[in-house]
């Protein structure tokens, strides 16, 4: 049974092995005959004219993921520290199936709701034609607010009751207990929600392919439209040949590797703060 159990923990590690060799041996002859600093630097993404350079589409990624963590972990952080501490029970219950159900509404549902909603509001009240960095990372906000706010909640929940206790003990109020004893205390939790959010804005396609432009250029402004380096894939992939889709492969193996760090990075934190 100990090998049963160790052959079916195994699956995963061979899956992803299995992705990362899928991977990277379809991207090397597009980066050999595009040059790697030039496939990684370059600025034109031109098919037709064998041009490939996903520069503008690894900032587009990096813009409208920092955004929607900037609009969407404080929030979420908040209300996982409401729902912890400050919540009465009888609102508890809806407050935390609201947050599940966030965190079950299919991607298209979310595109549809910005495609409807915030693509008129943002247009409407800042201009622009509402496509833009601002609008896609408003909506990444609010999808990865259940992943911060579930993992955030957790980690809370789980401080020994000692730190509150002790703190009060010293004359704190209850919310300079609950922000200054117990919220540091479930910073390594609070990292982890952080940056799975972070993986879960970064790799994102349908609802950011809805609302974002996908304007394959350098971002120039929040109300611009742009491009990230999932749409581009999802986009050209049922067509792509040849050249082409080595270069959409290769796209999919620098996404896989920003995602790689980003683990790597959550790994390193939380040993970090254990110690």
């Amino acid at each position: 049974m100990r090998a049963v159990f160790a052959a079916s923990a195994s699956v995963s590690i061979a899956c992803v092995l299995l992705i990362c060799l899928f991977l990277f041996a379809n991207s090397i002859p597009a980066l050999n005959e595009i040059g790697l600093f030039r496939f990684l630097s370059g600025t034109r993404w031109k098919p037709g004219s064998n041009v490939y350079g996903i520069f503008p589409m690894i900032l587009g990624s990096v813009c409208v993921t920092v955004g929607a963590l900037v609009l969407g972990v404080p929030i979420a952080l908040m209300t996982a520290v409401f729902m912890a501490r400050f919540c009465p029970r009888r609102l508890l219950g809806p407050l935390t199936a609201a947050v599940n159900l966030l965190a079950g509404i299919p991607s298209v549902v979310y595109g549809f709701f910005g495609l409807t909603v915030l693509v008129p509001l943002v247009r409407d009240a800042l201009g622009g034609n509402g496509y833009s960095i601002l609008t896609a990372s408003l909506l990444l906000g609010m999808m990865i607010l259940p992943t911060v706010a579930g993992v955030a909640l957790a980690s809370i929940r789980a401080v020994p009751e000692g730190y509150y206790e002790g703190s009060l003990a010293l004359g704190a109020s209850h919310e300079r207990s609950v922000f200054f004893a117990v919220l540091p205390a479930a910073r390594s939790g609070v990292l982890a929600g952080v940056v799975l959010g972070l993986g879960r804005a970064i790799g994102e396609t349908m609802a950011v392919i809805m609302v974002a432009g996908n304007q394959a250029r350098l971002p120039s402004g929040l109300l611009k439209g742009v491009r990230t380096l999932t749409t581009n894939i999802v986009m050209e992939m049922s067509y792509a040949t040849d050249l082409h889709r080595e270069a959409l492969i290769a796209t999919a193996s620098v996404l896989f590797v920003f995602i790689l760090v980003i683990n790597l990075s959550l790994s390193l934190l939380k040993r970090r703060a254990g110690r």
